[in-house]
């Protein structure tokens, strides 16, 4: 498996790879959220169109995980919105790149017509998750982006590429009778996950981490940010 640099969970870098493959610059932008509270929500440049999580994966939440994918093994899932953009990881330390992709493609914000995103969003359609995975690993122009935008970052570039961070990305997506907030991370064998009925993106997506994730685990480590207005 080819790994690349661990990209640091920061606005300012996820803004420079994004903005270099080709997000309109004017109508979207990545921004800290600062908490959970509905105090520091309303700190978020609205509208939000897409949320990306940073957490530990810790011992507690690789077996919470590994209980789900049995779940989904033996019970069929709520449908998905089809016209999501799903793609496989196996790029290794690439979740941060994952995690822009799946969050910029999927929530209908602006490309720049013939850039490096749009045309990969273009040639993903009609794929399967395993074959965009292999346009991402052919791809050179993204792993050169991901590369710079890592190199960027206030942290050193670590000489151990070992992580135990990892990114996930949610956006809302409408489903049979309402919109649905969708889980989208290229390491669960599952696909997108559906969490649910979601009236407001930013708030749905607090109260799930919130409940998720930040409940299986005592670490600080937890970072999120939002795609939403510049």
């Amino acid at each position: 498996m080819d790994r690349w640099i661990p990209i640091e969970s920061n606005p300012e870098v996820f803004n420079s790879w994004v903005n270099a493959a080709g997000l309109v610059k004017s109508e979207a932008q990545f921004s800290d959220i600062y908490g959970l509270d509905s105090e520091l929500l309303a700190m978020v440049p609205q509208p939000v169109h897409a949320v990306i999580l940073l957490f530990p994966l810790t011992k507690e939440m690789e077996e919470k995980r590994r209980g789900e994918e049995a779940k989904f093994a033996s019970d069929t899932p709520p449908p998905v919105d089809p016209g999501v953009i799903y793609i496989k990881q196996t790029i290794g330390n690439a979740c941060g790149t994952m995690g822009m992709l799946h969050a910029v493609l999927n929530s209908g914000v602006p490309l720049v017509p013939d850039s490096a995103l749009a045309k990969f969003h273009s040639e993903c359609k009609g794929k399967t998750p395993e074959e965009r995975a292999t346009l991402l690993e052919t791809t050179p122009l993204f792993a050169n982006i991901h590369a710079s935008a890592a190199a960027s970052g206030q942290t050193a570039v670590p000489d151990n590429l070992d992580t135990e961070l990892h990114f996930t990305s949610f956006v809302q997506r409408p489903g049979l009778n309402s919109m649905r907030l969708i889980e989208l991370d290229g390491d669960m064998p599952a696909g997108p996950v559906d969490r649910g009925e979601c009236t407001d993106l930013l708030e749905g997506v607090a109260k799930f981490v919130k409940d998720y994730y930040v409940s299986q685990s005592s670490s600080v480590e937890f970072s999120m940010m939002a795609l939403g207005r510049p």
